[in-house]
């Protein structure tokens, strides 16, 4: 019987065989939880950079080349007086005022340059003020000449009916979403509109008008921008009388009037600043 020759394994080669085995499952697990972490990771980036779905309506499509030819129409057609205004600036100074910040984050401060870029100043006897009655008040200053809405003032005119809002970071426009004040008072459409307002009723002086909805229960609604902003704004040294038109739908039933509840309430804040108060009904233009 031929001898036959048999290598022995000697343990601590076999151990070391064992380790090697392990290693390599320990390092494919390893490779394996590190690639899920790294992906985890990136997706939380992704996810972190998306915008939030806010309540109100993305920024209007082609806000800044709307601004820019509202602007244009304003000092060569509506307003021809401010013609050295500097549309460009202006348009910087809008956008600049919110681009790439939290939609949520805006201050007064943040519209400082574009508030000196469109200063205007109202003449005396012409300030027009409304509330729940835009589009009449509108008409009244469309056919009385020299009188002036906020709309009908170069930033107000700029801005009417847009909506605007950025992303964190990025230098592009929300189209998607903007907050509004069901997400956040500091949004920076509400913060614009409250601080035009205020200055809007700061410079007002001699005699200025409000058009208020007599349809409704409470013709000063202490919640709307008149009622919280700018009668409350409104300079004792410069204003001497407010005269409220307070308009009624026609065929309808009147629901507040010049002696109602709410009206004494406008009537007494105005007492408080010293300021005359006068009261007249109309009806609605069919």
């Amino acid at each position: 019987m031929a001898n036959h020759r048999f290598s022995v394994v000697s343990g601590s080669e076999e151990e070391e065989a064992c380790c090697s085995k392990k290693a390599k499952i320990c390092l494919g697990v390893f490779l394996g939880l590190l690639v899920l972490v790294t992906v985890a990771v990136v997706v939380g980036i992704l996810m972190g950079r998306r915008s939030p779905k806010w309540n109100g309506k993305g920024s209007t499509v082609d806000f800044q080349e709307i601004i820019l030819r509202r602007c244009y129409t304003y000092i060569r057609v509506v307003q021809p007086e401010l013609g050295d205004r500097d549309c460009q600036k202006i348009k910087k100074a809008f956008t600049d005022a919110f681009i790439s910040k939290d939609p949520c984050s805006a201050r007064e401060e943040d519209y400082d340059l574009l508030m000196k870029l469109g200063h205007q100043t109202v003449p005396c006897d012409k300030t027009v003020f409304w509330s729940k009655t835009k589009e009449l008040a509108h008409q009244y200053t469309k056919t009385q000449k020299g009188l002036f809405t906020l709309e009908n003032t170069l930033l107000g005119y700029i801005a009417d009916d847009l909506s605007w809002c950025g992303k964190v970071g990025s230098s592009e426009i929300n189209l998607e979403s903007c907050p509004d004040r069901r997400n956040c008072n500091s949004n920076f459409v509400s913060v614009f509109w409250n601080l035009l307002s205020k200055r809007f009723a700061e410079n007002a002086c001699g005699m200025v008008q409000v058009f208020l909805n007599g349809s409704i229960s409470n013709a000063f609604d202490k919640t709307s921008t008149f009622g919280r902003v700018e009668v409350h704004s409104l300079q004792p040294s410069k204003v001497h009388t407010l005269k409220a038109w307070v308009i009624h739908d026609s065929g309808k039933t009147p629901r507040d009037t010049c002696s109602g509840s709410s009206i004494n309430e406008l009537q007494l804040i105005l007492r408080g600043k010293n300021i005359k108060f006068t009261c007249q009904e109309n009806y609605r233009p069919i």
